[in-house]
């Protein structure tokens, strides 16, 4: 037996204390913030400025057949603050704010936009926001579908810079199971309950509606009621791409045969071959089937892919798109100039989503007044001709987080005490799931 009590009880006391400690360590904030570089940001690009110059001139022609006149510029805080609603879905703090107001005027709002796109609240907030259209907002089958997983990745692709195309290819293309490939999630994420193979016309709906703008999924079951030019053979056919793609233990994989529907002129079952519905010179021919799709998807030729990411993002960031419905846009017919600006751009660089939104930031109608006296001209005309900031309700994660932001002084952001960002965290996903049975298109 121990002579020495009082070592028993100095190893408790030194236990307790390195518990106590441990715990004060974790929720003691993570880091002393540093005051944001005032230093200069990058170089301005003088190509982005002539995009965001041509757009506004495209929606200038018009605002001029309209007949309405241009009110001034908004004043640099209300333009930072719409920067930031749209990008990470809170306001600005106030620290922030003072290291915005102590720029030079002509260069405060391009450090804001870099500012935030450099901020990971962008990629988590950017990539929940694309993900309701990608895979919607329902759970699934906890079986084979993790769509946290599959915003996390999302996420993590936008915080590395990933170009457009390349995401696209790999939603297209994602093999492997779900939790180590969370990119194989767009796939069985149309895995219906109790199903063990993906829903080809699921896939094929978001696909068009998603990362083309077009609603093909109308000709399901008929040929398009509306547009004479896609037939129900065009949606099917395009469905067939997804045809060998099959969920297994193994994750997902190209094992399955050919693809049949049933055909409502012929009253009959009919296999039909991969093919696509506009474009068939930029198909490839080797590849895979949705190798080969997305191939075609995220050719820089194939108009409707940049589109539709240029109108959503637009959407996101100005509250109402170019083309409404945002994804229903003519493969033929007109569109805004604008648009086709904004989407020819895209492709000349690369697909870069960053360098869209630094065009769309950079414009006047971005940075416009919201409401402008009624001399201006007829308020319905100027909101048509975007002779105005158009009005829109806020979300309910930016009603939280910017309530939540404007108790604090300090940025919340993934640097922010433990206790916050849990907070924050918890009061967004409670708004989430009263919002869950409504999908909407982004």
């Amino acid at each position: 037996m121990d002579s020495r009590p009082w070592v028993k009880d100095l190893l408790f006391v030194g236990l307790g204390l390195t518990a106590v400690t441990t715990l004060v360590v974790a929720f003691m904030p993570s880091r002393t913030r540093a005051e944001f570089s005032v230093a200069s940001s990058r170089a301005p690009d003088e190509s982005v400025e002539a995009a965001a110059l041509a757009v506004d001139a495209a929606l200038a022609v018009d605002q001029r057949a309209a007949g309405v006149d241009l009110a001034e510029r908004a004043d640099t805080l209300t333009v930072a603050r719409r920067v930031s609603l749209a990008l990470v879905g809170t306001i600005p703090s106030l620290e922030e704010i003072r290291v915005l107001q102590a720029r030079p005027s002509d260069q405060a709002l391009p450090w804001w936009v870099d500012h935030l796109l450099d901020d990971r609240r962008f990629a988590d907030y950017f990539a929940e926001r694309l993900a309701r259209a990608l895979v919607g907002v329902e759970q699934g089958s906890l079986i084979v579908y993790r769509r946290r997983r599959f915003v996390a990745w999302l996420s993590d692709q936008l915080a590395s810079h990933a170009r457009w195309d390349r995401i696209a290819t790999q939603l297209i293309t994602g093999a492997g199971l779900w939790t180590q490939h969370p990119e194989a999630n767009f796939v069985t994420a149309a895995v219906k309950p109790g199903a063990d193979e993906p829903e080809e016309e699921m896939l094929a709906a978001r696909v068009g509606r998603a990362l083309l703008g077009v609603r093909l999924d109308c000709a399901q079951c008929h040929d398009h009621p509306f547009d004479t030019r896609w037939r129900q053979a065009d949606f099917h056919a395009l469905a067939a791409f997804f045809g060998r793609a099959d969920v297994s233990l193994m994750g997902v994989q190209d094992v399955r045969g050919g693809y049949t529907y049933d055909d409502q002129a012929r009253k009959q079952s009919v296999e039909i071959a991969p093919a696509v519905p506009f474009a068939p010179a930029l198909l490839p021919q080797d590849g895979s089937d949705r190798e080969r799709l997305a191939a075609w998807v995220t050719h820089p030729q194939n108009r409707a892919f940049s589109r539709a990411i240029a109108n959503r993002v637009w959407t996101l960031m100005l509250g109402r798109p170019l083309v409404d419905p945002v994804d229903d846009i003519a493969i033929e017919g007109p569109v805004p100039p604008a648009l086709d600006l904004l989407a020819d751009d895209l492709a000349a660089h690369g697909f870069d989503l960053r360098r869209l939104i630094r065009v769309i930031a950079a414009t006047e109608t971005f940075a416009r007044p919201s409401r402008s006296p009624r001399e201006h001209g007829d308020p319905d005309a100027r909101l048509q001709t975007w002779a105005e900031f158009p009005l829109t309700r806020l979300r309910p994660e930016q009603v939280v987080g910017a309530l939540l932001q404007s108790a604090s002084l300090t940025t919340i952001d993934h640097e922010s005490h433990v206790l916050v960002r849990l907070a924050r965290a918890l009061r967004i996903g409670r708004i989430k799931g009263v919002g869950r049975g409504r999908a909407g298109s982004g």
